[in-house]
């Protein structure tokens, strides 16, 4: 078995960002790592949208990100920090719209590791050093300078190490022009090593290190130590330094330590101010539970500045410091908005805020204002005895707030995120929609998501309405050539044509020259100010002043076909003959003298737009009812020429020649394509060599079950071709590389491209009789998300096999159900004391609920319509049960009617895991699946992670135990159990008599069941221990599983084994069979490893396109959505295979991780070629290309077809 992988889907998720001027534009641009992933977006601050210019695959892990820039220039560098024990400085090149290397330092081993730095990146403020820590001991200095050429230069690293410290944060303080300086958390571990009484551990004290770099002596010492307080986890930079312009300081210098409930500001040789972090009001929550921040960002303007600092529960404070040259006078602190808990805070000068959501959609904010008017209370350290530091020790009296809805703060734009995919379906249950849908159960808390994802380009529908009549084509038409928008909309019936005006609204159009008796068949805005049209009786060509020139058809002969650009005309009459029109200079239509028989009957006709600059475009293009598409010059030499041919499979539907940019064939200039639409539903697309005329490098790829119809339109100011077929298919430019993606929209007969005031980017269609208006805003997703919100975190769901609904288990930790937190409320009401009604009225879906001490839960079942798109009906669970795992059971016992079963546990604490009781609820269907009904509650002594139906029975994983249980009157009846699996059991799998196990720690058991002995027996399990989070059977004896370090493995079991035990009625065989390793008596062997880089947490056999083969389609924790596809045949696997070596040495990883050592690692990668790394071959260098295509003995055009041909056959686009 070999596979090939690639990604649908990238991860959505953003670890870190970084907000800079990376293009050396004056404007601000984002770096943002999802990952595996750099991407660079760029702000439009008129309409406040976000948009990614550039995508990189890093094929490492990014572990940190910062942006410097150094003094007096004018363009920042990313620094990344990653597990390839380097560190790089990326710059962005506008140019070739890549990141670009500059240096890239070794100083450690590959890996995430505790003792090599990376995991921390800290920068001077004015660009002349950058700090790389490890979480543990090592910590280097690089100083940054500027050669002579004004090139960037590193210098080799100073060691700031500390041994036995465990690090916590380092940030780089603002000193100015003084010596660069770096602050650092710290606990030393050294005397709490050596304590077994843990004494020494409970007395550490974490401690607020300077390190300063001096620069004359080119070393870095430890400047300044002093203990902080215990739980201080965040450190973030205050300004300081004097001005450039004047003797004036910027701020007091110093770090803000973020500690959990407090805020203090500290500076060497100062004194310290201390705040609470003012908490939410509740009547009820959790208050021995402490509040930390999680995110900070500082601002700073002309003469002053702001942080704004967030809590872990998403609220913002703003937190200002008034001071006096370098002295500190008041630490002020302020309730300021709520929004998305964030990895990442970015502020841009032009007044947005950025937040990279840690889970669920990313969020950009307009500040309306900074919060300097209202009348939230600010709480100061002046408030305080000493500034708040009179007992360091001692907790602050508490600061109470009331959350508000956005006040400060406009949400601007949403980037769409599917982090975390916790679980997910490929089924296809949507009406028409052709390909699979895939249902994932995304997010975390209040603000969960079920989404139901399409693969296609979303649509958005601006107008549509009835023209009481069904239209053949639809065409619109500016009157002048350097017209803004378009004047005419012109609709074609069968036996007459109307014209509509555009304004402000949509009429009918009066004196617009148009023969309106007759059907057309091409229109046109011809020179500067002419309008054209085509009908089968002849050609008007209309003036601007209405006159009207018109060439008649000749006798008893009819116009079939025609094609039109600025300066050509191309009619077909239906005798099979050729007439060419072309415009001279003074603006009118001359006829060739001669014409043109193609000897067969002529279906579809193309030129391609005029180039600019060019008096005619010097190919047509003719497709024959003889199987042919002929290309004939234009050129005045040899007018009507046939130049060359090609035979095709079918009769041509329709032909159009377009040029668009695709920078796999040429990066320089747009490539001429003459696509072929053919009557059985598949299109042609060949490149046209513009010097010879000859056709080369034929792709084809089926449509739809409708001929194929195709329309040269212009999207956002680019050339496109729009397919239309049984679906409708989008053929575009998009960062320099071309694409052909279907369209999530209705059906359409005909389209054009649309441009008015209302929608200046649009295309207008008819679909039947209803002329419909949309258009295409997000070209870089490929994915159209539809959105249903849930109350808590989804955990998994099942589709039931009959009546189309899905039903989901949530349940979230920490959190009250409505039921307990009405009783919470009872309870505060009879002692009688005052609590803020309006705090609880917040909707919780932005402000989520109050925390609940460990132990509690909030969990129900949800019903969900996929199709509808909505919820359908919530069931509650009570006595603080949590759901854990769901199941559709048919019960042999009941005439295999199917049951719901649900496992719950009560009173459920997570660490260490433990419950009062685990229940296995049963429930019928009532209402055709739209309710349910509890029938009875059976109690189990653990919790139950994992059910499937098993030959009319329930099996289910209680903890280490498997068992199999029947249904009864009062509850269930257990009937065999095997309590012999290493730990808990997370998965069930089954086909035939065969039970897939899988255990949390120790990977994949087979298990069997044998009726006569009423026995469960292990046979099988792997040889290496792994934590599994998923499997999925592909055929009786192999699985394909992942785990939580990002790893996919296919294992499979010897068949002879499985012939064996499915021979042997008892089982007694196995038996008295020897255990191997401790283990089973045998062992499953590896077919194929890969390391995907996120916690995989769903696997799928599935065909995603009709007719095609199952592929593995895998999902991952931070969004990403990925296949796995068999190779047909060896000669396949050998040229994947050579090509992914080349490209391994040809494209480096940006962060100088190894490939190899990436994909495989923590286990070697095995029988799985790196699709994405082998699609990168599109964007090399020409001759890079030519090299390499040669070296497989192949051509580049042939190697291209291949990898698309491969992603095609797999995922359909």
């Amino acid at each position: 078995m070999h596979l090939y992988n690639l990604t649908v889907q990238a991860p959505t998720a953003i670890t870190h960002a970084v907000v800079g001027n990376f293009s050396g534009a004056r404007q601000q641009e984002l770096v943002l790592s999802r990952g595996t992933r750099l991407e660079l977006a760029r702000l439009d601050s008129q309409t406040g949208k976000l948009s990614t210019v550039i995508a990189s695959d890093v094929f490492g892990s990014i572990r940190s990100l910062e942006a410097f820039r150094l003094t007096g220039g004018s363009k920042d560098y990313a620094i990344v920090g990653s597990d390839s024990g380097r560190i790089v400085i990326l710059e962005y090149d506008a140019q070739t719209s890549s990141f670009v290397k500059i240096h890239q330092e070794t100083y450690g081993k590959s890996g995430t590791r505790r003792i090599v730095p990376g995991q921390y990146l800290a920068t001077d403020p004015k660009g002349r050093a950058v700090m790389v820590s490890a979480m543990e001991k090592a910590k280097l200095v690089y100083i940054l300078n500027r050669d002579a050429a004004a090139r960037l230069t590193i210098s080799s690293p100073l060691e700031a190490h500390k041994a036995n410290a465990i690090i916590h944060h380092v940030v780089g303080l603002d000193v100015g022009f003084e010596n660069p300086t770096f602050a650092a958390l710290e606990v030393d571990y050294t005397e709490s090593d050596q304590d077994a009484t843990g004494e020494a551990f409970s007395n550490a004290q974490k401690m607020l290190t300077y390190y300063e770099l001096d620069l004359g002596l080119n070393h870095v010492v430890r400047k300044w130590s002093e203990p902080t307080d215990p739980r201080a986890n965040l450190l973030v930079q205050v300004p300081g330094g004097q001005a450039a312009s004047s003797d004036r300081y910027d701020g007091p210098s110093g770090v803000l330590v973020c500690c959990e409930d407090h805020i203090i500001y500290r500076n060497m040789d100062a004194p310290q101010h201390r705040v609470p972090i003012p908490r939410r009001n509740y009547p009820f929550q959790d208050d021995e539970r402490g509040l930390i921040i999680t995110a900070a960002v500082m601002h700073k303007m002309k003469g002053a500045f702001f942080f704004l600092l967030q809590s872990e529960e998403g609220d913002l404070y703003k937190v200002t410091i008034e001071h006096e040259e370098q002295e500190v006078k008041a630490l002020k602190i302020k309730y300021f908005d709520t929004v998305p808990v964030a990895s990442s805070l970015c502020i841009m000068k032009s007044g947005f805020l950025f937040v990279a959501a840690e889970f669920g959609n990313h969020h950009l904010y307009q500040f309306l204002k900074l919060g300097d008017e209202d009348e939230e209370r600010e709480y100061s350290s002046t408030d305080y005895p000493s500034f708040g530091m009179a007992d360091p020790n001692a907790p602050l009296p508490r600061a109470l707030f009331r959350p508000h809805v956005l006040e400060n703060l406009a949400l601007v734009d949403e980037l769409e995120s599917l982090n975390p995919i916790i679980d997910c379906k490929v089924l296809n249950l949507l009406p028409n929609a052709g390909t699979p849908q895939t249902f994932a159960a995304c997010g975390r808390g209040s603000r969960s998501t079920f989404r139901t994802l399409r693969y296609g380009l979303e649509a958005d529908e601006a107008i549509n309405f009835d023209l009481r009549g069904i239209p053949t084509s639809v065409w619109t038409t500016k009157l002048k050539e350097d017209d803004q928008f378009d004047a005419y909309i012109v609709l074609s019936f069968i036996n007459g044509t109307l014209v509509l005006s555009i304004g402000e609204t949509i009429t009918d159009a009066e004196d617009s020259g148009f023969l309106t008796t007759s059907p057309t068949i091409a229109v046109q805005q011809i020179g500067v100010d002419g309008l054209l049209q085509v009908h089968p009786h002849g050609i008007r060509h209309i003036l601007p002043d209405k006159r009207v020139n018109e060439w008649q058809a000749p006798p008893e002969k009819l116009i079939v076909n025609a094609t039109t650009n600025k300066r050509q005309v191309v009619v077909a009459l239906n005798s099979g003959e050729l007439v060419y029109f072309e415009l001279d200079l003074e603006g009118q239509l001359n006829e060739y003298q001669d014409r043109r028989a193609m000897g067969s009957t002529i279906l579809s006709l193309s030129v391609a737009e005029v180039p600019e600059g060019r008096q005619r475009t010097p190919y047509l293009a003719v497709g024959c009812e003889d199987q042919t598409v002929r290309i004939i010059s234009l050129d005045p030499e040899n007018t009507l020429e046939v130049i060359s041919l090609q035979a095709l499979t079918a009769p041509p539907s329709s032909i159009c020649i377009a040029e668009i940019l695709d920078a796999s064939l040429n990066r320089a200039q747009p490539t001429t394509f003459v696509n072929i639409g053919l009557q059985n539903g598949v299109l042609l697309r060949t490149v046209l060599d513009p010097l010879n005329g000859q056709l080369t490098d034929t792709r084809s790829r089926f449509l739809g079950t409708r001929p194929v119809k195709l329309i040269r339109v212009v999207l956002h100011g680019n050339p496109a071709v729009l397919a239309l077929s049984s679906r409708t298919w989008l053929n575009y430019t998009y960062q320099n590389m071309m694409h052909f993606i279907p369209l999530i929209y209705e059906n359409l007969e005909s389209t054009w491209t649309f441009s008015a005031e209302l929608v200046p980017n649009g295309f207008i269609g008819v679909s039947g009789s209803v002329l419909r208006i949309f258009h295409i805003t997000k070209l870089g997703s490929k994915l159209k998300q539809d959105v249903i919100p849930l109350d808590n975190t989804p955990r998994k769901f099942v589709a039931h096999p009959a009546n189309g609904f899905f039903y989901l288990i949530e349940s979230d930790h920490r959190a009250y159900s409505a039921s307990a937190a009405e009783q919470e409320l009872e309870r505060h009401r009879a002692t009688g004391r005052e609590f803020d009604k309006e705090i609880l009225d917040l909707p919780q879906r932005e402000f989520g609920r109050p925390k609940a001490p460990a132990g509690i839960w909030s969990s129900c079942i949800r019903i969900i319509d996929p199709v509808e798109g909505r919820t359908v009906r919530v069931v509650e669970l009570d006595n603080n049960e949590a759901a854990f795992s769901i199941a559709a059971v048919p019960f042999a016992a009941h005439d295999n009617v199917i049951h719901l079963v649900v496992g719950t546990a009560q009173d459920t604490f997570l660490s260490p895991r433990s419950c009062t009781s685990g229940f296995l609820r049963t429930y019928k269907f009532v209402e055709d699946g739209r309710g349910l009904e509890l029938l009875h509650k059976t109690e189990v002594d653990d919790v139950p992670l994992a059910l499937l139906g098993f030959q009319g029975r329930l099996a289910a994983g209680v903890g280490k135990s498997l068992r199999l249980y029947d249904i009864g009157k009062k509850k269930l009846l257990r009937k065999v159990e095997n309590k012999n699996f290493p730990s808990t059991i997370v998965t069930l799998n089954t086909q035939g008599s065969h039970l897939l196990v899988g255990d949390m720690q120790e990977s994949i058991h087979f298990a069997v069941y044998k009726p006569p002995e009423n026995r469960l027996i292990i046979f099988a399990d792997d040889t290496q221990p792994r934590w599994i989070t998923t499997t999925t059977m592909l055929d009786y004896n192999t699985v394909v599983a992942g785990d939580r370090f990002g790893n996919i493995f296919v294992n499979r079991l010897d068949p002879k084994v499985s012939d064996q035990i499915d021979d042997d009625p008892v089982g007694a065989g196995i038996m008295h069979e020897k255990g191997i390793l401790m283990g089973a008596p045998h062992k499953t062997s590896l077919l194929a490893h890969f390391h995907v880089g996120d916690i995989i947490s769903s696997l799928h056999k599935v065909s995603m396109v009709t007719g095609a083969r199952e592929v593995i389609v895998y999902t991952g924790l931070h969004g990403t959505i990925g296949v796995l596809v068999p190779f047909i045949s060896k000669e396949d696997v050998d040229l994947i295979s050579t090509l992914e070596q080349h490209m391994r040495t040809e494209q480096l990883s940006l962060v100088g991780r190894d490939h190899l050592a990436w994909r495989g690692y923590h286990v070697p990668v095995k029988a799985v070629v790196d699709g994405d790394l082998c699609e990168m071959f599109a964007r090399l260098l020409p001759h890079r290309q030519s090299v390499i295509a040669g070296e497989l003995d192949r051509t580049v055009g042939e190697v291209l077809k291949k990898l698309e041909q491969l992603r095609v056959m797999a995922i359909g686009f």
